[in-house]
C-alpha cells in the first residue's frame, strides 16, 4: 500500500462540520471589534497599561455633563478618559455635536482618531505645551490611571495647564484627600460604573456646582 493513500484518514460527517463552522463563525464574531469606531469599547482594554472602560451609561452620564458645562461652542479635554470622548462622538448625547472634544492618551491605538488624538505621558505633564494652548479647554475630565499621589499630582499638572477653570476627576474614593489639596474638587454623590469591577472604590470630584454632587 502505498504511504500516500487516503484511506486511514479520519474524516468528519457533515452534520460535525456544520457545527464547526458555526462555532468558528460565533468565535469570529465575538473577537471582532465593533463596527462603530467611536463605540465604548471599540479599542479593547489592555490591563498593563490600567486601563477599564467605564459602563456605557456611566460614559453617557459623564458626557452630558462636559457637555453642559461646556456650553454651545465649548471645548472639552478627556484625559485619559478615551469612554468619555467616544461617547461624546457617537451622537447620541444631546448637544454634542455643538462642542469640540480631544482624547489625551499614551495608548497610540487612539491615533484612529486623527487629530482629535494627543499623545500623552502622565510622568511628562507638561510635554504636550508646544501642540495646546494653556487653559484652552472650558471642561477637562480626566481619569488618572494609577492609584497614586505621583500619578494624581503630574495629572493635576497637566490639567491646571488645560483648564480654564472647569475640572471633573474620577478616582479612587481614597484619593479624596490628596485631590482636593491639589485641584479644591469635591466629592460627587454620583457613582461611577465600569464594565469590569474594581477592587477599589471609584468617585467622581468636581471644582465647579454640579448636579453630580447631589
Amino acid at each position: 500500500m502505498s504511504d500516500s493513500s487516503d484511506d486511514d484518514v479520519p474524516t468528519l460527517s457533515a452534520h460535525t462540520l456544520a457545527a464547526l463552522q458555526e462555532f468558528y463563525n460565533e468565535t469570529s464574531e465575538a473577537s471582532a471589534p465593533p463596527s462603530d469606531q467611536f463605540a465604548v469599547g471599540a479599542v479593547d482594554e489592555d490591563w498593563r497599561m490600567s486601563q477599564f472602560w467605564y459602563s456605557d451609561e456611566t460614559a453617557a452620564q459623564l458626557a452630558e455633563e462636559v457637555v453642559r458645562e461646556a456650553g454651545e461652542g465649548g471645548s472639552i479635554a478627556c484625559v485619559s478618559a478615551p469612554s468619555v470622548y467616544q461617547k461624546l462622538k457617537q451622537g447620541v448625547v444631546e448637544g454634542s455635536d455643538r462642542v469640540s472634544a480631544v482624547v489625551l492618551e499614551y495608548d497610540r491605538r487612539f491615533a484612529i482618531y486623527g487629530e482629535d488624538f494627543i499623545f500623552y505621558d502622565y510622568k511628562e505633564p507638561l510635554a504636550l505645551v508646544a501642540n495646546v494652548a494653556p487653559q484652552s479647554f472650558d471642561v477637562v475630565l480626566a481619569d488618572p490611571p494609577y492609584l497614586s499621589e505621583e500619578c494624581l499630582s503630574k495629572v493635576a499638572e497637566t490639567i491646571k495647564y488645560l483648564s480654564k477653570g472647569k475640572v471633573l476627576l474620577c478616582t479612587g474614593a481614597i484619593m479624596e484627600k490628596f485631590a482636593k489639596d491639589l485641584l479644591d474638587v469635591k466629592m460627587c454623590s454620583f457613582l461611577p460604573k465600569h464594565n469590569r469591577s474594581l477592587n477599589n472604590e471609584f468617585r467622581c470630584f468636581v471644582s465647579y456646582p454640579s448636579g453630580l454632587l447631589s
